[in-house]
């Protein structure tokens, strides 16, 4: 949309538009409709082919009770009969009978009672709706209808007119919507400058964005609407991907990093100190990150590997590179948990080491934050590691040379600031590891992570066996129950998720409340306890410590326990409420068993009321593959929630589909990389830029690119 200072109708505020009530206002800001240049931008989901029929007979002639998706019929008649609804009946039907010369129509509508008062016997109307079959009868359900004049001509038949029908709220209608838009479009779409000029439009063989609009409020045919939506699916898609790729182009070309030494030395004095065979996969991505680290271009690198595959020591290497080159590395983790678990994993992997470590999360003291905080900025600490609470100001490094990140999607967009050096340059930045237990599907991979370069681990390592995985009804917990004090007494240990710490009245089990249910009902004998995330860090801790020793047989806990936590013996997992959690975050828990040598079982105990729900379960037991659980859940949830807005602070597309316009965003991310490669600056494209950084500029942090 353009921009200039003497835009007229696309800056109009919609408060300000006189034919709107306060009702209709409200309701379109609900919709996030400001100005008429939201208005325009609010496209319709779906079509409607309204069909005007001579007479019922001819209507009733058409009708094909097998079609997917049934035109809107108009139909003119005269109101034969009123049944008004019967004040005990449950559906409270008003029923009508309408009549032309060649045949009569029932018309009903539901829950509607005042509706009959609006009808006399004579009338004659125009009802516009679907007709359907009931009881060999044909007739018309909810019609929306309209008083017809006496002198006014009867509508022809005709071959179908395509009508948008538009994301409406309370206060306001599709069709109302559509009207308003109406009014105000010619005058809009006059305004709408396009940031392509004819020949990139040839070449890319779209219309005009302004024509886009057009064809997208006022089709003719359906072939019009794909061309108008592929035009402004196509935009969404390239302003995404030529912000990732000015990102790119700005960190390795006017950015740097710490070239990080990696020889035969290094290599064996590393692998001295962990104590058991890597894999193959380890190996290969262990030498992909030494081959960026040991530039000076800055490393900007995804690891991705399933629940087990082993990142933390691939991690660990990374880390180590940079101490051997006298310089620091932090290791940041989304929850205190995990931070400790890290913590401890690379603390027994350097024992005996002169690597210095440090854990800093904010639940240390203020006396114990400062005194690591001086020797962070002295370089007296080499690999700390921490939560969100690495990225308070105070915080500054001596000489931090790599940055890995875990659960990144956990981290919101404005926590992704590159941890600084005291006083150092800015143009200077620490390599950037990113790593994830959550695949990213393929399609995603090239939208917000598309400046990434990704590394992936597929294979776990050796004597690992994948987890066994039941779906049960509630009504067959006891079984469940009774598995896990088998599990017990053989020696293993067993955890219990629930979703919630404590009772709601929601009908979902708590920690609190299933703890002391459990200990009665099962587990009279065995030692029982519970770990939530409002738990002190201290308390939780202890627990946790408790339960790796072996000193506690069951663990109730929420998703506290979704990451990070490693304790080999044990063999079993109870979901409760199992379709209240997300494919992902299911397949995390399932990764807390089978981390021994005895196989893990995992637990879904749950009566999904959604089909959704139900696809979900069907999938984590059909499969242990974290890479195609992904794909499933992109399948199943679709692109916008797992672009995941609130965490990336990027939108999600109204018009794109990642998935089904892959080729879209193949050819979009094509045309961006070509297009920063040629211009960096984006100089004759004054435009493109200017909505760049209006759409982007905060959430890919292209300020300092502008």
């Amino acid at each position: 949309m353009q921009e200039t200072d003497d835009i007229l109708t696309l800056r109009i505020q919609i408060a300000s538009m006189g034919s709107l009530s306060k009702e209709q206002i409200s309701a379109l800001q609900s919709l996030d409709i400001f100005t008429v240049a939201d208005l325009i931008k609010h496209l319709p989901y779906r079509y409607e082919t309204h069909r005007s029929c001579r007479s019922i007979d001819e209507a009733k002639s058409q009708f094909n009770e097998n079609t997917a998706t049934p035109d809107i019929v108009s139909i003119e008649g005269v109101v034969a009969e009123i049944k008004p609804s019967h004040r005990y009946s449950k559906t409270r039907k008003v029923e009508i009978t309408l009549e032309d010369d060649s045949d009569a129509l029932t018309l009903n509508w539901f829950n509607q009672p005042w509706i009959a008062k609006k009808f006399h016997p004579d009338d004659r109307i125009r009802v516009m709706g679907k007709l359907s079959m009931h009881k060999d009868t044909i007739q018309m359900n909810n019609p929306k209808w309209e008083p017809v004049d006496d002198n006014e001509v009867t509508t022809s038949s005709d071959d179908g007119e395509l009508r948008p029908v538009y994301p409406s709220s309370d206060g306001i209608s599709s069709s109302q919507i559509a009207t308003l838009i109406q009014s105000v479009l010619t005058e809009a779409l006059s305004e709408i400058e396009d940031h392509f000029s004819e020949d990139e439009l040839k070449r890319l063989e779209m219309p005009t964005l302004s024509h886009a609009y057009e064809l997208c409020h006022s089709p003719k045919h359906e072939d019009e609407v794909s061309r108008g939506r592929r035009r402004i699916a196509f935009d969404e898609l390239f302003l995404l991907q030529l912000g990732v790729m000015l990102k790119r182009h700005q960190r390795r070309e006017t950015l740097a990093s710490p070239a990080l030494r990696w020889d035969d030395e290094v290599r064996e004095r590393i692998a001295a100190r962990i104590h058991f065979e890597l894999t193959e996969d380890q190996v290969k991505v262990i030498e992909e990150i030494a081959t960026d680290v040991t530039s000076t271009i800055p490393m900007n690198r995804l690891l991705q590997g399933d629940v087990g595959s082993g990142k933390t020591v691939v991690a660990l290497h990374a880390m180590l590179m940079a101490v051997t080159s006298q310089a620091q590395a932090a290791l940041m983790a989304p929850t205190e948990l995990l931070a400790e678990q890290h913590f401890k994993t690379v603390r027994a992997l350097l024992e005996g080491s002169s690597v210095k470590l440090a854990l800093l999360t904010s639940s240390i003291s203020s006396k114990e934050r400062e005194q690591l905080k001086n020797e962070i900025s002295s370089g007296e600490v080499d690999i700390v590691i921490g939560t969100h609470a690495l990225l308070t100001s105070d915080i500054e490094f001596n000489n931090i040379a790599i940055v890995i990140t875990d659960e990144q999607h956990r981290f919101g967009v404005h926590q992704r600031a590159t941890l600084r050096n005291k006083g150092g340059d800015s143009s200077i930045v620490p390599h950037t590891l990113v790593m994830t237990a959550t695949p990213i599907p393929r399609t995603l991979s090239l939208t917000q992570f598309g400046d990434l370069e990704i590394s992936t681990i597929k294979s776990l390592p050796p004597g690992r066996t994948p987890v066994k995985t039941k779906h049960v009804y509630p009504e067959d917990a006891q079984k469940v129950y009774s598995f896990a004090k088998e599990q017990i007494a053989k020696g293993h240990q067993c955890y219990v998720v629930v979703p919630l710490v404590e009772d709601t009245n929601t009908g979902l089990k708590s920690a609190v409340e299933h703890s002391d249910d459990l200990k009665n009902r099962y587990f009279q004998d065995e030692s029982i306890e519970v770990v939530h995330g409002r738990m002190k860090s201290e308390e939780r801790e202890s627990v946790m410590e408790r339960f790796r020793q072996g000193d506690i047989d069951v663990l109730i806990a929420t998703t506290v326990i979704e990451v990070g936590v490693d304790v080999p013996n044990a063999t079993l997992i109870i979901i409760e409420h199992a379709d209240r959690f997300g494919l992902a975050q299911l397949h995390q828990l399932r990764g807390r068993v089978g981390r021994g040598v005895d196989a893990g079982v995992c637990a879904l105990i749950a009566s999904p009321q959604t089909e959704d729900a139900s696809k979900r379960l069907q999938a984590i037991v059909q499969t242990t593959d974290g890479f195609l659980i992904a794909e499933k859940d992109l399948e199943i949830r679709g692109p916008g929630e797992l672009f995941g807005a609130k965490q990336s602070g990027i939108a999600p597309f109204k018009v794109a589909d990642v998935v089904k316009d892959a080729a879209l965003l193949q050819f979009a991310r094509t045309l961006a990389k070509d297009m920063i490669n040629d211009e960096p600056t984006l100089a004759s494209h004054e435009l493109l830029m200017k909505r760049l950084i209006k759409t982007y500029g905060t959430s890919l942090g292209l300020g300092d690119v502008a």
